[in-house]
């Protein structure tokens, strides 16, 4: 049987709460972009399908939302043989314990057997990797698993919030790579997806598993770079996402998301006409311009470093 594990791509990422939360700190919901000294850099569509591999162009992943377990027994019945009892689900949510034993008992004698395998593991990635403790094929999973991930990043913004999902080892594999100073050693730099080249990097970067926070935010100060060589601008006025900002799957029941977020699934259909398009020439003017806006929307935000000492 093959070996029970869920992301192969980058493997297990441990000890990197405080890389974590430097980059929450300087999160901003209104923009949903990392705001530094030198400008404004997101995590792209681009880089989810460069480190992961993803698809990033394609249907948008919505639809209705089933709160009937007879409807759950049905399709876990045509998926993958068995259903589950009601004490594994909970409301539209099948446990992850659930498709764990299920797979642990399958034989791969024939191939039904191993096409349910594959679903098992499948449906558990989507669980632990891409949508953290949530459950979703030419779709844009790249671009379901970006917005998954903003979202994360806005709550964990909240004073009264603690923790964060979402697809995290995006995350970290973005920020080694746009700001490779902070990057462990890299095992393999040639190969793809990305985030393969650190697969297992914990093994010989254990001293990069002690940096702390203050270490971090002095790093980040210190920022010199741009994203895309773009001649960095001042946000324009940002769109107030109202209620839609954080609604989630847990309301009402039987809904079909594609036509309560319309707009938005148009938007997507649209994306061709939002490419963005700028300048490439670095202009010393423009980054005044910006640093004169970061400083007075901001203020002590600026250098972070000059914070005293926390716990991560």
């Amino acid at each position: 049987m093959p070996p029970d594990w869920y992301n192969p791509i980058i493997g297990v990422v441990q000890c990197q709460a405080a890389l974590v939360n430097a980059l929450i700190e300087r999160w901003r919901p209104e923009t949903h972009s990392f705001h530094f000294p030198v400008g404004e850099c997101a995590v792209t569509l681009e880089d989810v399908a460069l480190i992961y591999g993803f698809p990033t162009n394609g249907l948008p992943v919505t639809g209705p939302t089933l709160s009937s377990y007879e409807a759950l027994e049905a399709e876990c019945l045509d998926q993958f043989g068995v259903a589950p009892r009601q004490a594994d689900c909970r409301g539209s949510f099948i446990k992850l314990t659930w498709f764990r034993a299920l797979k642990d008992r399958l034989v791969l004698v024939d191939d039904i057997q191993i096409q349910r395998y594959m679903k098992c593991h499948i449906m558990l990635l989507f669980g632990t990797v891409m949508f953290g403790d949530k459950s979703g094929a030419g779709f844009s999973w790249g671009s379901a698993c970006l917005a998954h991930l903003y979202r994360a990043l806005c709550r964990a913004t909240r004073v009264e919030c603690k923790e964060i999902d979402g697809l995290l080892t995006l995350l970290l594999a973005w920020a080694w790579i746009s700001l490779s100073f902070l990057a462990p050693i890299l095992s393999n730099p040639r190969i793809f997806p990305i985030a393969n080249r650190w697969h297992n990097w914990e093994r010989e970067n254990w001293p990069y598993r002690l940096r702390k926070l203050e270490h971090l935010r002095g790093n980040l100060d210190a920022l010199l770079r741009r994203q895309f060589g773009l001649t960095q601008g001042v946000p324009q006025q940002e769109r107030d996402l109202g209620e839609a900002h954080g609604q989630v799957l847990t309301g009402p029941k039987n809904q079909d998301w594609s036509g309560t977020h319309s707009v938005w699934v148009m938007h997507w259909m649209n994306r061709y006409s939002h490419v963005l398009v700028q300048d490439t020439v670095p202009s010393q003017h423009q980054s005044d311009i910006y640093l004169h806006w970061y400083r007075r929307t901001y203020g002590d935000h600026l250098h972070l470093s000059q914070l005293g000492p926390e716990e991560n």
